[in-house]
């Protein structure tokens, strides 16, 4: 079993360095970790379904530091996922997350998406269009279902199956419509052959688009952007967490890096003494 799990490591491999553009450095990292991780992880298959006991590396590599140790998990986590996603049956125990001081994905600057969206064809705008215009993850972009876009609104399924409603701007809408007359979609807005585009490939395309312009973007960052410039715009950071789906507005706040000066104009209109004449 460990040597199928290593014969699969350049395929995935070849799948970061395709999609996501991981340099030669990088990747080379990447199979160093795996290769140890497989050599220390205890493999075993009951039932069809491969477990993966990671307690035996976590061990053999305790004397890390966190970072470190989070960065290694995640690798076998991403290797694990892109497995899943190639329909083998595998589980992962003792995965769990080291908690380390949250870090923000870099916004794209508006100009930025501007330039992509000038470059891309009517698929690839559109995709551009949603992520970066409603605000979605991947995950949801990749289940969006044509019946989902009812009149100036889209429903759209999140985390833990929640929903929530965002409201479709006209520009936005008319691309839809514009697309959909085009080509013709039997469940999800993106599709091939009556399947839904998967994230792997959503994410490809966004790299792709963006690599036109000569720089890397990710579907995350296109969420992060509409956040930060939404809240940048002046909308209420309430208003901005339930478009997101985040369960808490402080989940918001950490996400969309409130700077200073946005803080500093909100407190002058909220405070009473920040009133004319109040004294």
């Amino acid at each position: 079993m460990k040597n199928f799990l290593k014969n699969n490591i350049d395929r995935f491999l070849q799948y970061k360095q395709k999609v996501r553009g991981f340099s030669d450095t990088t990747l080379k990292t990447y199979k160093l970790n795996l290769l140890e991780a497989i050599d220390h992880i205890d493999i075993t298959k009951e039932e069809n379904i491969v477990i993966m006991q990671l307690m035996p590396y976590r061990l053999y590599i305790a004397d890390k530091s966190k970072k470190t140790i989070a960065k290694k998990i995640s690798i076998i986590r991403s290797f694990v996922e892109f497995l899943k996603n190639d329909g083998i049956d595998i589980k992962l125990l003792n995965d769990e997350s080291i908690k380390l001081p949250k870090t923000l994905p870099k916004p794209v600057e508006f100009r930025y998406i501007k330039e992509a969206l000038k470059a891309s064809s009517e698929e690839e705008e559109l995709i551009v269009l949603l992520l970066y215009g409603f605000g979605l993850r991947v995950s949801e972009l990749s289940h969006l279902k044509v019946k989902d876009i009812q009149n100036d609104w889209i429903r759209v399924k999140g985390k833990g199956d929640k929903t929530r409603n965002i409201p479709v701007l006209p520009l936005i809408k008319s691309k839809i419509n514009s697309y959909l007359e085009k080509n013709i979609k039997k469940v999800y807005i993106f599709e091939k052959n009556g399947q839904k585009l998967s994230e792997n490939a959503l994410r490809y395309k966004v790299n792709k688009i963006f690599g036109k312009i000569g720089i890397k973007v990710t579907p995350h960052q296109l969420r992060h952007s509409y956040a930060s410039d939404l809240l940048n715009g002046g909308g209420r950071i309430s208003d901005v967490s339930k478009l997101l789906g985040h369960s808490s507005m402080s989940t918001t706040e950490i996400y969309t890096k409130l700077d200073s000066e946005y803080k500093l104009k909100n407190y002058k209109m909220a405070h009473p003494l920040s009133k004319k004449e109040i004294i």
